[in-house]
């Protein structure tokens, strides 16, 4: 089979499009065909080998993906070869033709939902999941700023919130980018660009400032994130690429939380939660993944370069083998 392998870590050229052997599922495990592969920051950071979680060179890259059942292992009971599934990580990366999975990291794929949607599902989902209910504590009622909401992880905090009944403000750097956060469900969204954006959230808040802030780009925002909290305000940092220096006091007053966030320290509890979450969002149609591009395999290194411009992303970004 045809997969991207990864000898040395570096920058996007360390990127190989390769021929290696089929994977072969032992007890417990399953092969997916994969018809789309998710691609998302943190592939990113782990090519570099900054991250702190490195694999064993060399590796296929990815954790999430769209396709079919194509061999089981012993032991396996609840999926057919054939079966529509998504893959919430994968013990042989996804960035593949075909992937190497345990069958706890495979999840029934609704017919509703195409193959690219289910490739925008693992990570960034179950992502927006933790860090809005099991990390922010958010309730209904409460007001949510995603600070970067036009990516995957954004656009799926959007339909959470709105889902939870909360009032959900979002910001995007780009027009396109702002209507995509407003029809994911965000009550209102600014320009984050602009000088005036942080008078405009106290402004739709009445003073009273957001309960929960989901930060794609700490490094960047969190000095400012912190004076826009209500009395007992937390931001969530899911993302970061630098140092920043903030002011405690800005916490002090509010009783404010700082709390950080990494999908890869959730627990098998937590995990199974976020996942009942999103498949049940899926039936229901709640959660709707917007897949952005469409790239061929062998375009993995643009891929994973476009995942990370500055300008913003705008929904998903798959790989087609």
């Amino acid at each position: 089979m045809k997969a991207i392998r990864v000898h040395k870590f570096g920058g996007p050229e360390e990127l190989k499009l390769e021929d290696v052997p089929d994977p072969k599922p032992g007890a417990g495990e399953i092969v997916v065909r994969i018809k789309a592969a998710g691609v998302n920051p943190v592939d990113t950071y782990i090519r570099t080998g900054t991250y702190a979680r490195k694999p064993e060179l060399p590796y296929t890259p990815g954790s999430d993906g769209g396709g079919e059942v194509a061999a089981v292992g012993d032991g396996v009971k609840q999926f057919r070869v054939g079966d529509r599934v998504d893959v919430a990580g994968a013990l042989g990366g996804t960035y593949a033709e075909m992937a190497l999975c345990h069958q706890a990291q495979v999840h029934r794929l609704p017919e509703k939902a195409s193959f690219a949607a289910g490739a925008a599902l693992g990570v960034p989902y179950a992502t927006a999941y933790r860090a809005i209910f099991q990390r922010g504590r958010a309730l209904a009622g409460e007001i949510l700023f995603v600070h970067g909401a036009s990516g995957g992880v954004g656009v799926a905090c959007c339909q959470f919130g709105r889902a939870a009944g909360m009032t959900v403000i979002g910001t995007a750097g780009s027009e396109q980018g702002r209507k995509l956060a407003q029809d994911a469900g965000a009550h209102h969204v600014l320009d984050h660009n602009s000088a005036d954006y942080t008078k405009r959230i106290s402004e739709l808040t009445n003073g009273h400032g957001v309960d929960v802030v989901i930060e794609m780009l700490a490094n960047k925002n969190l000095a400012t994130d912190l004076g826009l909290l209500a009395l007992h305000g937390r931001v969530v940092v899911v993302g970061n690429r630098g140092t920043i220096e903030i002011n405690p006091r800005d916490t002090m007053g509010r009783d404010a939380d700082i709390v950080g966030f990494s999908l890869m320290n959730i627990s098998p509890a937590d995990l199974t939660s976020a996942h009942a979450a999103i498949v049940a969002g899926l039936e229901t149609g709640i959660l709707r993944p917007v897949v952005g591009k469409e790239m061929p395999l062998k375009e993995a290194a643009r891929a994973q370069e476009e995942v990370m411009k500055p300008t913003g992303a705008y929904g998903k970004i798959v790989l087609v083998p």
